[in-house]
């Protein structure tokens, strides 16, 4: 089962994640990023990293996030690869809670 990033990281993209990531499975994207499901090997080491607390196991994806399991599938085969840790969106922290942020996410 692999992991999910879901809306709580669209407009931030801390970045905490992609260090602990044994495989590379995070990709990027202008303002947000997923995992990709066919890399991902389940091992849960970026869930605790996160700051937004975006990520989850599929199994585990709050009802209203469930549309993030097919966007993180259908982003990852679009975006690159991010294998080191970036700075966050300058205002991120003004938006990590921020609710219904899915009309700003920038494909």
């Amino acid at each position: 089962m692999p992991y999910v990033v879901t809306e709580s990281c669209i407009k931030c993209k801390y970045t905490d994640c992609v260090d602990v990531c044994p495989v590379d499975c995070f990709r990027e994207g202008p303002n947000f990023l997923v995992i990709d499901p066919d890399e991902c090997i389940d091992c849960s080491l970026c869930v605790a990293e996160c700051p937004a607390e975006a990520i989850y196991a599929e199994d585990d994806v709050p009802t209203d996030q469930q549309s993030f399991i097919a966007l993180n599938a259908e982003l990852a085969r679009k975006w690159k690869p991010i294998v080191a840790r970036k700075e966050p969106l300058p205002d991120a922290d003004e938006w990590v809670s921020v609710k219904g942020k899915l009309d700003k996410l920038e494909r």
